[in-house]
């Protein structure tokens, strides 16, 4: 088995993930490109800075079009369900994700049984009458058709129609999921493909995470996947993945789990100076034990702890500075009066505070600012 240097490795890592650490203005396409090439990218509801997945996306594409991500969905050029947790997806993934759905048709993914079928079939009336609706649509106790039913059998009813691939996601309003029958919206070549067995959707997916991040563990590959059975799970997909010359094992010098990559990757890479701000939910950051492992950074979110608990701050975005992750910066965005404020800022320990990495750090700030829309920074 070849052997790579901690260093390489994480030279390739981070070239892998094509961060942007220059202004740059991007085009929907390209937002449709990158989620490919990722494999997924995760949804998350806060938004104190912004929401997770135009973190994700922004920085490695600067500023895109705004409602690129719902014209996307409409489009059916990407749709969303569950893959590590909720995430933007290919849309030619759909039929591999036909198996998760299998999976999720009696149990949902944070394991609530299914169980009220009669609000179901009235959500699924109303949505075939009246065409995509949100959850809101089913709020209050009014005579209008729609709004008979409390929110939450409603909500719970749409939450188990869509696990289960009987509704999709077909755009959003605001970040509030507009749900329409799958006939509607995903291209009938995906929507009659059949469902992989189980054994090519573990090697399916696990072809995907390895080739959207570059490099995983095994253990690593299970943890994207969400798949069960951990490192030794993994291993015969693996194997097979190998055998068929798709992957391949590679040792790594610190003596710890071997990593997969992609058959032909060239384990060494060229990191742009400069820095970027990442998501907290970046994929990059998805395996903590291989962060620290290689980057020597220790990545927690804080923003599930109270107050008096946290270290960095409510909402931290990691600082890659080069090939290192070299700090945390608490940032808070104040859209009524257009400001990215900067709460605090803390440099790794044994990081030496330096002019250069200083100014990257303004540049990383103004770029998610201009990213966001936002006029200015305020430290």
């Amino acid at each position: 088995m070849e052997a790579v240097s901690v260093a390489q490795l994480r030279r390739y890592v981070v070239a892998h993930q094509g961060f942007a650490t220059r202004a740059r203005t991007s085009r929907p396409a390209d937002v449709a490109d990158t989620v490919g090439r990722l494999g997924c990218v995760q949804l998350d509801s806060i938004s104190t800075v912004d929401r997770a997945h135009r973190l994700t996306l922004t920085s490695r594409l600067g500023r895109y079009p705004a409602g690129t991500v719902t014209r996307l969905l409409e489009q059916a050029r990407i749709f969303e369900y569950w893959a590590h947790e909720a995430c933007l997806l290919p849309i030619e993934d759909f039929p591999l994700f036909k198996r998760r759905m299998v999976h999720l048709r009696d149990r949902h993914w944070w394991g609530r049984e299914r169980q009220d079928r009669n609000t179901e079939a009235h959500v699924l009336e109303a949505i075939r009458e009246r065409g995509a609706l949100p959850s809101r649509a089913f709020e209050g106790k009014g005579p209008m058709p729609g709004e008979m039913w409390n929110w939450k059998p409603a909500k719970r009813a749409l939450e188990h129609l869509f696990a289960a691939g009987e509704v999709v996601v077909s755009g959003r309003d605001g970040f509030q999921r507009l749900y329409d029958l799958p006939e509607r919206v995903i291209p009938r070549r995906f929507l009659d493909a059949p469902a992989p067995s189980e054994d090519e959707f573990r090697s399916g997916y696990a072809l995907r995470a390895v080739q959207g991040r570059g490099a995983l563990t095994e253990a690593g590959i299970a943890d994207h996947c969400r798949l069960p059975g951990g490192a030794g799970g993994m291993r015969p997909v693996v194997d097979e993945l190998e055998r068929q010359g798709h992957v391949r094992r590679v040792r790594v010098a610190d003596g710890g789990a071997p990593v997969v990559v992609p058959a032909g990757a060239e384990l060494d890479g060229s990191v742009p100076g400069g820095g970027v701000l990442l998501a907290p939910f970046e994929n990059m950051l998805w395996d903590r034990a291989f962060v620290e492992r290689i980057f020597g950074f220790r990545h927690v979110i804080e923003v599930y702890k109270p107050g008096h608990e946290r270290v960095y701050g409510y909402y931290v975005l990691p600082f890659l500075y080069g090939d290192r992750l070299v700090g945390r910066a608490d940032l808070k965005t104040d859209r009524k009066e257009s400001v990215l404020r900067v709460k605090a800022f803390h440099l790794e320990a044994g990081v030496r505070s330096s002019r250069a990495l200083g100014d990257a750090f303004e540049r990383a700030l103004l770029r998610l600012a201009r990213a966001l829309r936002i006029e200015r920074v305020e430290r």
